[in-house]
């Protein structure tokens, strides 16, 4: 596939085309903050128009004297978000604005491999294009659920995708599309969703807990996401809470996420179930294999009392762990995300309570945590808008 390689050409026009990606402005608006000249303005204006990257949109209201031109990014431009989770693929494609054009679900399982997932996010892709909502791709964003080093753009020893270590999934994916690429991991793309479209988009430091069948965080400081040195930061479903708890995924023992995710949640409801300790879940037990955390969600729901308890403690613990990060951290916003998030006010009355409870009073004094309200569309803008950013940019 041709390679498509449109790029600005410095940082002014860097700087124009971000500010476009949130609506049209006049180049009287654009020139106050870039604070370029009338005619450097006009001069990169018309470079990004003739690169195909904007075009001229009419003219803006008069602000006492001649019309401004109105500038908005091409029509033409579009992007496509991957979001790959542990049972799940989610794709989307959208306009450079990174309005949502069409979306396409899938359930599928990780530990398939690296070759049959990706295959299948593909066809995914192609499908959407199929239906004419992306004659070229400028760009893609993809997510994983597990570490990634974001300068190789490969996933590093994840512990719940057998397969996937070191596998060239930028590469892979950037040639099969024939654009710039970039993977990273699927929390810190759900902050990045956050950040563009959802509860943070006033807010430069926050946290953002996705609780799915693991336990990660994602990290925004002064508006960009933190990942470390190696890009492990905010793996804090590998904390430990319990010396002899019981045995994770990535080895260890006694791990948050071993407590408390969407695996841990259907061992412990199957327990409960078989153990005559939940009625409601036993009942469910008996037209089915195994039972999910949506099925403790329901259960919580209609009053069963193990439920709610199994709720409340993965909440305790989640909320032991999010208070000794908030007195270190000090964000301005907590957002609680992922499947096991649908759990809903009884899980975030948990949190908030023990995060109150435990946290140094500054840090908590004036501190929102809230449910997502992007569900599952997080993943997939938070990929677009990390692909735009590059694509946006002279780096």
């Amino acid at each position: 596939m041709k390679r498509l390689t449109v790029r600005p050409e410095n940082r002014h026009q860097a700087a124009l085309l971000r500010l476009l990606r949130d609506g049209e402005r006049s180049r009287a608006e654009l020139g106050d903050v870039v604070r370029l000249s009338r005619s450097k303005l006009a001069v990169e204006v018309d470079r990004l128009v003739a690169l195909g990257l904007a075009e001229q949109s009419g003219l803006a209201a008069s602000r006492g004297g001649r019309r401004s031109g109105l500038v908005r990014l091409s029509p033409r431009l579009r992007f496509v978000g991957i979001d790959v989770g542990a049972t799940s693929i989610d794709v989307a494609v959208t306009g450079g604005d990174l309005e949502v054009l069409g979306t396409a679900s899938e359930p599928c399982d990780v530990r398939q491999g690296p070759a049959a997932v990706l295959d299948r996010a593909m066809e995914m892709v192609a499908k959407l294009r199929a239906q004419g909502l992306a004659e070229e791709v400028h760009g893609v964003g993809v997510g994983v659920p597990g570490p990634v080093s974001f300068r190789d753009g490969v996933p590093v020893a994840p512990p719940i995708m057998p397969g996937w270590d070191r596998f060239p999934v930028r590469e892979a994916v950037s040639q099969e599309l024939g654009c710039p690429a970039l993977v990273d991991n699927d929390v810190n793309i759900m902050a990045l969703g956050e950040l563009h479209a959802g509860l943070a988009r006033q807010v430069a430091d926050f946290l953002l807990i996705k609780i799915g069948t693991g336990v990660g965080c994602g990290i925004v400081v002064d508006g960009n996401i933190y990942r470390g040195v190696s890009g492990s930061a905010g793996d804090i479903g590998h904390i430990r809470v319990d010396d002899f708890g019981p045995a994770c995924a990535c080895g260890n023992t006694g791990c948050l996420e071993a407590y408390f995710g969407g695996a841990a949640l259907a061992r412990d409801a199957l327990a409960a179930a078989r153990g005559g300790q939940s009625p409601y879940l036993a009942e469910r037990l008996e037209t089915r294999e195994t039972l999910t955390a949506a099925d403790v969600g329901e259960a919580a729901a209609a009053g069963d009392a193990a439920a709610v308890r199994l709720v409340r403690e993965g909440g305790r613990r989640v909320g032991l762990v999010l208070a000794g990060l908030v007195s270190f951290f000090n964000p301005g916003l907590v957002i609680i995300a992922g499947g096991v998030a649908g759990l809903g006010h009884t899980l975030l009355a948990e949190i908030r309570s023990v995060v109150y409870r435990r946290s140094l009073p500054l840090a908590t004094g004036n501190l929102p945590i809230v449910l997502s309200e992007l569900g599952g569309t997080a993943g997939v803008v938070g990929a677009t808008r990390l692909i735009s950013d590059h694509v946006f940019s002279v780096d």
